[in-house]
């Protein structure tokens, strides 16, 4: 990571933190988040079909044609085929995040073993036979509408995690993730009309907030905005205290996830300044070594002044610039 885009990641922080202040403890497994209370219950099957139709570029008109589950709150869904038997053509998980996350294939290769393994005891298959078991054909979709500057599709690839490359594609498994914030996607918005109101009303909330709003009242005048233009067809007036408090616990989730980022950053500036290199076990953490190094780096460089050793030595041996080594 360059020295600019190590300033352009703290200035996306800092944006970040200007939204709400992290809450000292938070319980991450919440059952109920707006996303999925607005795609993932069997009352509302048909916005999960035309966000099923509009990913895939089908005409389904029957939300009985689709089977609904969760794991651990990511919705899982079965594509019965049209035809008059029940067979399983493809298995989806859909997944909302606010905070950019690179281990979504790792989590999306984990679920699908899960979710695989209930389907094949379901249908009694033996994977010992010699004739092919056939799956339902796995897709991974990440809805994202967090604060940091995204494509509107970015394919996150199992094998940037390996430790040893590995480029052959033999042994990959691939998670889509799509930027739902404004001005994104707006042909995927155009199709898919809950998806364009879950987008604008999040968007309206973020806006608030930015304008110098509490995240309560930032949260109560987006909903009273969605009411007034019929979101969801009624959706947010009739459920008006539940989206309230769906939303609260929504953007506490942000929070958290910004608060175990500066955790990581703090760890990591100590490692580094403990041992000079160390490698990153998340964002912040990577962020933090890099600090941590330069701050080694400065330091040694004090000191080999000190002992009165040539600068372009000190440079050399610190990857300092000369300039730098002056300065001190």
């Amino acid at each position: 990571m360059t020295d600019n885009d190590t300033e352009k990641h703290r200035q996306t922080e800092a944006d970040e933190r200007t939204v709400i202040s992290a809450p000292g403890a938070f319980n991450r497994q919440y059952q109920d988040r707006l996303f999925k209370a607005i795609f993932g219950r069997e009352e509302h099957k048909d916005w999960l079909l035309s966000l099923y139709n509009a990913l895939n570029g089908s005409s389904y008109t029957d939300p009985s044609a689709i089977e609904i589950n969760t794991i651990e709150g990511i919705i899982y869904v079965t594509m019965k085929n049209d035809i008059s038997f029940l067979i399983d053509s493809q298995l989806n998980l859909y997944e909302q995040q606010s905070s950019y996350n690179p281990n979504m294939p790792l989590r999306g290769l984990m679920y699908f073993a899960e979710l695989y393994q209930k389907h094949l005891t379901k249908q009694d298959r033996d994977l010992f036979t010699t004739a092919l078991v056939k799956i339902p054909t796995p897709n991974f979709v990440v809805f994202y509408n967090g604060s940091r500057d995204m494509p509107d599709v970015t394919k996150l690839r199992l094998s940037e995690a390996f430790e040893v490359p590995e480029n052959s594609g033999d042994f990959e498994w691939t998670a889509t993730m799509l930027n739902i914030n404004s001005g994104r996607n707006k042909t995927l918005l155009q199709k898919c009309k809950p998806l364009y109101h879950y987008s604008c009303y999040v968007d309206r909330v973020k806006s608030n907030v930015r304008s110098g709003m509490t995240k309560e009242n930032a949260v109560s005048e987006a909903v009273n905005f969605a009411i007034q233009n019929d979101f969801l067809d009624g959706y947010f007036k009739i459920q008006k205290a539940e989206v309230l408090n769906m939303s609260l616990t929504e953007f506490d989730q942000e929070a958290y996830d910004r608060h175990r980022f500066n955790e990581g950053k703090e760890v990591g500036i100590a490692e580094g300044k403990a041992v000079g290199i160390a490698i990153g076990i998340a964002e912040g953490k990577e962020v933090g070594i890099a600090e941590g190094k330069r701050d080694a780096a400065l330091q040694n460089a004090r000191n080999f002044k000190y002992k009165n050793i040539p600068v372009d030595i000190i440079a050399e041996c610190t990857g300092l610039s000369v300039e730098q080594v002056n300065a001190l």
